[in-house]
């Protein structure tokens, strides 16, 4: 079992700074000269503002590009995050092994500043790179359920490290985006003022995303780097996988050159609700900031205070909140951003049909359903579901899920209740697992095979760690590590097929024996990422087929 963890992350990040620096690697960008750091064989530039600060009239406003670079600066330390929704202290069971305490306080506790002002790209490369190296460039957008999120968590520094070793250098690039609140305000007023969705809008063309106007930095400044701007991978996982689906639904499906390729983990096109949906969390961060009885109370929130702000924001659910995964803030669709469902684009073939690699871990829902652990009895797990889970879902419809998702489930998959904190849990885990992320996937999935190029991976490592099995996000300690799906990442950035050998002696598939086949209509075959013997193997996708598909068509009656 990898001993990796996201610690180690920050653990290698802080070691790395008291490394004695052998030099500094300027670029310029416009007029300016850029100052990054140097470590070894990698270099890093940080904190790099790609948009306009989203603060005073621009807060719930459309981002506004960057002017020209015109002033030297440092780019050797990370920006600050973006604000920060408070995550909820979870009602835990007692007796938990301190392996599963000590990842929830790794991943969820927010260690680093946090400002309005945090719209800023990063970027790592091979030490020595050239504007003339043209190496192929791999886009990380963060996850964090639209709540938190933030690029010094994730250190690409092994990512890169690892393609020099493997004969494939590539550049990594990430970025904050707007979080919570201050990027996905949902009501009426927002929407009439053509304002939704501003965690992933694009200043320049309405329909599209920050994260685009990101992309759009990459494609003008990139070469300065050393990179290519016509191999770009964009990757994400969770909310960043749902912001990489979203880029390849936007504009039609045209992805005007920006991108070539896309890796998502554990997020795919979703069915979700109009953005007035939203009405009810507007009106509470309105009451909670005294806007209420205002004209106009959009103008009034731009105005108030940040703390009285970000105290309101973190006054309303969140996804370790009781109502979990379905969230207070995340994209709706507004008839501007989203168009229409994304599942609907998707079944109407407006998705950029460029080659993807799209994986779930094991057991999705474990992590989620710890905020549930109350509910105790099928009585109680009937109104869970009619209230929190998919309200006003018939008596009928209910059975038949229950009868499709009976009481055993996530993690193991085995019915081994002994690994339950609740005679529920694994039931509810199973069930928020497949509706937002399992049932999506085999939905896009099957949209899209035969359409472009497709590889699929079910990550079943850490599958015996009590409570969560191989929970959300646990693939990112494989991806960061690095591990197998580093090497993978690495390929088909620079490739754009997984499979084959680096230029040294590395594992690969073939050294396993095996050969990763597309996804295919016929076999649906899956890269299986195994604890112990073998690592490596291919599976079918089949499983909780019937489940899945009867939570696909309820979730276009009761969308999130």
């Amino acid at each position: 079992m990898l001993s990796f963890s996201p610690a180690k992350i920050a653990l290698q990040f802080f070691l790395g700074l008291t490394q004695a620096v052998l030099d500094v690697p300027t670029v310029i960008l416009d007029s300016a000269v850029v100052t990054g750091q140097s470590f070894g064989n990698v270099e890093r530039f940080l904190g790099m503002p790609y948009a306009q600060p989203p603060t005073g009239s621009l807060r719930f406003n459309l981002p506004q590009p960057i002017s020209a670079y015109d002033g030297d600066f440092s780019a050797q330390a990370y920006g600050p995050s973006c604000p920060q929704q408070n995550i909820s202290a979870l009602n835990l069971p007692s007796g938990l092994p301190k392996e599963v305490l000590d990842i929830l306080d790794t991943v969820f506790t927010n260690v680093s500043p946090q400002d309005e002002d945090c719209l800023t790209v990063n970027v790592i490369r091979p030490a020595n790179t050239l504007p003339t190296s043209s190496l192929p460039v791999v886009v990380w957008i963060h996850g964090g359920g639209f709540q938190i999120g933030r690029t010094q968590m994730y250190d690409g520094t092994p990512i890169v490290e690892r393609s020099i070793q493997l004969g494939e250098p590539i550049i990594y690039v990430s970025m904050n985006y707007r979080l919570s609140v201050f990027g996905f305000l949902a009501s009426q007023e927002v929407k009439d003022a053509g304002v939704g969705n501003l965690g992933l809008r694009d200043p320049k063309i309405k329909y599209l995303r920050i994260e685009r106007e990101a992309l759009r930095w990459v494609q003008k400044y990139i070469k300065a780097f050393g990179g290519d701007p016509t191999k770009v991978t964009i990757w994400g996982e969770s909310a960043g996988s749902f912001s990489v689906a979203s880029q390849m639904l936007a504009n039609g499906g045209n992805p005007e050159g920006l991108f070539r390729a896309a890796f998502m983990q554990s997020g795919s096109p979703v069915a979700v609700e109009d953005i007035t949906n939203g009405q009810q969390y507007y009106d509470q961060i309105v009451a909670a900031t005294g806007c209420s009885g205002k004209s106009d109370t959009l103008r009034c929130l731009r105005r108030a205070p940040y703390t009285q702000l970000k105290a309101a924001a973190d006054a309303t659910p969140d996804f370790l909140s009781y109502q979990s995964l379905r969230l207070a803030w995340l994209p709706r669709f507004d008839g501007v951003f989203l168009t229409d469902s994304p599942q609907t684009l998707v079944q109407k073939g407006q998705i950029a049909a460029v080659p993807m690699i799209s994986g779930i871990c094991n057991d999705e829902g474990s992590l989620f359903a710890l905020s549930a652990t109350n509910v105790t009895s099928e009585a109680a797990l009937r109104e869970f579901i009619q209230t929190i889970f998919m309200p006003n879902i018939s008596d009928s419809q209910l059975a038949k899920l229950l009868e499709l998702y009976p009481a055993q489930g996530s993690p193991l998959g085995n019915g081994d209740k002994s690994n339950a904190t609740t005679p529920e849990f694994q039931r509810i885990a199973t069930l928020w697992g497949d509706y937002v992320l399992q049932a999506p996937r085999r939905f896009f999935l099957s949209r899209r095979v035969g359409k472009q190029p497709i590889w699929a991976f079910i990550y079943k490592r850490f599958h015996s760690l009590p409570i969560l099995g191989s929970f959300h996000a646990s693939d990112l300690l494989d991806i960061y590590g690095p591990g197998d799906l580093t090497d993978i990442l690495i390929r088909f950035t620079a490739t754009l097929n997984p499979n084959g050998y680096g230029n040294v002696g590395n594992r690969t598939f073939e050294s396993e024996g095996i050969h990763w086949p597309e996804y295919s209509a016929h076999n649906r075959e899956m890269l299986q990422l195994n604890d112990g013997v073998p690592p490596l193997s291919i599976s079918q996708d089949g499983y909780r087929q019937t489940g899945m598909e009867y939570l696909t068509y309820l979730s276009q009656i009761y969308p999130l």
